[in-house]
């Protein structure tokens, strides 16, 4: 029986939903009307698709707009690929093949200058393009190695302070802080209404997604102005001593500056009971570890790629991003599905850059899934081509490519999408 690939309809929204559901091994059960129609209301239906076998639907794509801040603090438009699933008794008829062309086809009629996903697998994005472009970090912190002054109010000294605030404060505070991190952050995609109502406790829920109230702290300069939002939730463990041992894990930390990210850790690591912190997703170069008196205190429990990316226009792509150096490239980008391949010239400088195609010489060639990698400033061209896979056409090139691309600091998507 033939099976049939397209965008789904209203009727079919349930469906598809439970299809997610399935091929995340979630409760496949039929999410309710409530929940249906507040995904449905989010939700562009020519941009949702699925594959139906029998009036069933087994596979499952969908995809939304987004913007993602890149080096330099500019914002480009990108195709956010979300809830991506093939039913196991389907697997290997290529149907996400299938599905991934005619959305990125889409995207690039869109005008979009990439597209972007967290990879729930490392090994099957790269077969379309998509290179990891900004890790993910988590530590754990034993609040009792940390060296802090335990005396301490886990108040700043510098004239700043730590308020608890609630979801709905968060609700109208939250959007604006995000932005102003939007504005600096590369590796940062926007965040709409609904995130913030889904993170507040607000919108509907399937069942088995359980929802505990966070605590929610926000950080005030001297000023009064605020800077720093943190959501965190806390366990509730005691030994056999009756000691504390409670894990405080951090749902969401946003700060526009050091002072502001030193007094919501420090704050967070002087609550009582609390025994470890756990940090959530940070960026690998985050400060965390060296705002403690003992850094050993933190350590690494998840290092991973996180956030990748596609490139669809390649000179859109780099033109948006500024760059550490003045410098020329020839950059040969090969891409097998011949959606953004070529050879370009790249003129970088601190302030912008040029890119167009060019009949000149390559000086570097690579995949547009390597040079998906290089975009944000997380890799190393030099790493690339040690590993085979950039080729240096020039003498010389790898190093001028990477004081080009890389950056002061690594680039961090806080979210999951």
């Amino acid at each position: 029986m033939s099976l049939d690939v397209r965008t789904v309809t209203a009727s079919e929204f349930p469906d598809w939903m439970r299809a997610v559901r399935a091929g995340f091994l979630t409760p496949a059960g039929m999410p309710d009307e409530e929940l249906v129609a507040e995904r449905l209301a989010d939700a562009d239906l020519s941009r949702v698709q699925g594959v139906f076998d029998a009036g069933r639907c087994v596979a499952t794509f969908r995809s939304f707009a987004q913007q993602l801040t890149v080096v330099g603090g500019a914002a480009v438009e990108a195709d956010a690929i979300s809830g991506v699933t093939v039913a196991p008794t389907h697997r290997r008829r290529g149907l996400l093949s299938r599905m991934m062309a005619t959305d990125l086809a889409a995207a690039k009629g869109r005008g979009e200058a990439v597209a972007s996903l967290i990879a729930a697998e490392y090994p099957i994005y790269g077969r379309y393009g998509f290179g990891p472009a900004a890790r993910a970090t988590q530590w754990e912190v034993s609040v009792h190695r940390a060296g802090l002054d335990p005396r301490r109010s886990g108040q700043p000294a510098d004239g700043g302070r730590i308020e608890m605030v609630d979801g709905a404060d968060v609700r109208k505070i939250g959007p604006e802080v995000h932005a102003a991190l939007a504005a600096r952050q590369p590796g940062v995609v926007s965040r709409n209404e609904r995130w913030w109502r889904k993170s507040t406790g607000v919108s509907p829920r399937a069942p088995h997604e359980t929802w505990t109230e966070p605590f929610y702290v926000v950080h005030r300069d001297a000023g009064g102005e605020i800077d720093g939002l943190m959501t965190y939730g806390v366990d509730d463990t005691w030994d056999d001593a009756k000691q504390p041992r409670n894990t405080a894990s951090v749902r969401d930390m946003i700060a526009l500056n050091p002072a502001a990210e030193r007094a919501l850790w420090h704050y967070l690591c002087s609550v009582d009971w609390i025994a470890t912190v756990r940090s959530g997703y940070r960026a690998p170069d985050d400060l965390l570890p060296l705002l403690l008196p003992d850094p050993r205190a933190a350590r690494v429990v998840t290092s991973a790629d996180w956030l990748w990316l596609r490139l669809l226009d390649v000179p859109r792509a780099l033109e948006a991003r500024t760059y550490a150096v003045e410098a020329s490239l020839v950059l040969e980008v090969r891409d097998a599905a011949g959606l953004a391949g070529g050879r370009f010239l790249l003129e970088a400088s601190d302030g912008g850059a040029r890119c167009a195609p060019t009949t000149r010489s390559a000086d570097l060639a690579l995949g547009v899934a390597e040079l998906a990698t290089l975009y944000l400033g997380d890799e190393s061209v030099r790493r690339l081509v040690d590993l085979g896979r950039a080729e240096e056409l020039r003498a010389g090139a790898a190093t001028t490519a990477d004081a080009v691309f890389r950056t002061g600091r690594l680039p961090w998507c806080p979210d999951v999408f």
